[in-house]
């Protein structure tokens, strides 16, 4: 059995010729014949050659691995439990779910307040104003994408600085607007963004007081990267600092690329060579400028990197690191990167929840940590809690949020032209009627609530659900607060994830029970 896909993707738009015979091994079709058209990855790759890399249609689509791995958050249960309480006095308040407390807070010296322990991770595409919109609805954590203003046609630079970006100002608003006290909209950074000024930009003219500084994701190890469409646009991009290849300036290339000679523009992101001091004076300056929270991102690197991550985040006094398991979605991600490299989410918590377990043994000052990659709903949330409490405090959803912005804007649309799909029509034919949870947020703005587009709506409610679903979970294990979470609330169903996680299996549970008839 192979754990990756065969050579054939919705991503890229290839098909196998005969997908029931396929050679599990290379993931080609057992018989190749001279009489194929090329479908697959091979064949596109034979058309379209380092295009063949990447996603089809990133304008309108979001991806993620489709990759199997031999351990995920199914292979574990939620334990339950039927005597006493924890985290609530039942003289005040009945132990009942609607009464589970998951607020909580980010932020070492300067604590954000938040409804749920939900981070929102970077994205900077799509329906990006009801992503941050919506966030601010729910009171959550939400990050800006990098690399922002290469897509701002109004950005105006000074000396290869950022002094107006329209765009991102735009961004900010659209959660700003709407932030009600809890929450709040980081903007994240990757090395082109910094020797921009970006972030400085952000901090000193739009009242920015988050930022993360980004390392990788977990579907993407490397930087940014695709084809550029012009020779206009390359040389734009090198003016203002990018990497392009080849050289556009190059009179020899320009004259190669007007004949449609020679390989195309590509603007590719700088990889961080940070070190420990260069990120320590970094950090120092950010709070300088007025930065109240500093935040790095991670991806699922070599375990001697994620923990040299964590020193530096405990020196300097980071107050959110979010790790990116393998597997996590991205708007544009070579595709094998996407599928094959890094430790999928449950091996990666498992990494970090031993690294964090011994520097807390060893006196260090513990960042607060959250987990992606692959997070969607109530069930993953609480495993993912558990699996790394009490070192690991928060979840980030990314794809799962956004789909819920994108199908509430899209759901919006069709009311608004009378085309309401049938399985909708038994709520009504109003907004009001088919999004519940509209009286809701209706307690909180009053008459402003007209100007919320659907979209921020749909992820609002999204979050509601998955959040009550949450709660729902703490108290099966008679948990109301988000700090009594154990890694004993969970149980692996097999041996395998029982090693990976050092959690125990059904058959442990029992043997050690019987012991105590």
């Amino acid at each position: 059995m192979s754990y990756s896909p065969s050579l054939s993707s919705t991503i890229t738009k290839t098909r196998m010729r005969t997908p029931e015979n396929v050679s599990s091994f290379s993931g080609m079709c057992s018989t190749c014949t001279t009489n194929c058209i090329g479908t697959c990855e091979i064949g596109s790759s034979a058309i379209r050659g380092e295009e063949a890399l990447y996603p089809i249609g990133t304008d309108k689509n979001q991806f993620a691995s489709e990759k199997i791995y031999p351990v995920d958050f199914s292979h574990f249960n939620i334990n339950g439990r039927v005597f006493g309480t924890k985290g609530i006095n039942t003289e005040d308040k009945e132990p009942t779910y609607p009464n589970a407390d998951i607020f909580t807070t980010m932020g070492y010296k300067n604590p954000i307040k938040l409804k749920a322990p939900i981070i929102l991770p970077a994205i900077a595409k799509l329906n990006w104003k009801d992503y941050y919109a919506g966030a601010a609805l729910s009171g959550l954590l939400v990050v800006i994408g990098e690399d922002v203003i290469s897509k701002d046609s109004e950005l105006v630079l000074k000396d290869n600085r950022v002094v107006k970006s329209p765009l991102l100002e735009k961004m900010t608003q659209s959660f700003k607007e709407y932030h009600h006290g809890y929450g709040q909209i980081i903007l994240q950074g990757n090395v082109d963004d910094e020797n921009l000024g970006v972030l400085d930009y952000a901090i000193e003219k739009l009242g920015v007081t988050a930022v993360e500084l980004k390392f990788g994701q977990g579907a993407k190890g490397i930087q940014g990267m695709g084809q550029v469409n012009s020779l206009e646009e390359a040389l734009k991009f090198q003016n203002m600092g990018y990497l392009i290849y080849p050289d556009p300036s190059d009179p020899v290339i320009q004259e190669k690329y007007k004949k449609g000679v020679g390989p195309h523009f590509d603007k590719i992101g700088r990889l961080p060579m940070w070190d420990e001091e260069i990120l320590s004076n970094r950090i120092e300056k950010l709070r300088e400028l007025g930065a109240k929270q500093v935040c790095f991102k991670m991806a699922p690197y070599d375990p001697e990197d994620i923990l040299r991550v964590l020193k530096i985040a405990s020196q300097c006094k980071v107050d959110l690191v979010t790790f990116d398991g393998a597997g996590g979605g991205s708007g544009n991600s070579p595709c094998k990167m996407m599928n094959e490299w890094g430790f999928p989410t449950v091996y990666m918590e498992s990494i970090i929840y031993e690294l964090l377990k011994e520097m807390e043994r060893k006196n260090y000052f513990l960042p607060k940590v959250a987990v992606a990659g692959g997070f969607t709903m109530e069930d993953h949330i609480f495993k993912g809690l558990s699996l790394g409490a009490p070192y690991i405090s928060m979840i980030g959803i990314g794809r799962a949020a956004m789909a819920s912005a994108m199908i509430g804007e899209k759901v919006g649309e069709l009311i608004k032209t009378g085309n309401i799909p049938k399985d909708l029509l038994k709520y009504g034919n109003t907004v009001e009627e088919i999004f519940t949870d509209i009286r809701e947020l209706k307690d909180i703005y009053g008459s402003k609530i007209n100007n919320i587009s659907t979209g921020a709506v749909g992820l609002y409610s999204y979050i509601n659900r998955v959040s009550t679903g949450l709660k729902q979970l703490m108290a099966l294990n008679r948990k109301f607060t988000l700090d009594e979470i154990g890694r004993e609330d969970i149980i692996a169903l097999t041996k395998e994830a029982a090693e990976v996680a050092g959690i125990p299996t059904f058959m442990d549970l029992k043997r050690e029970i019987v012991k105590r008839v």
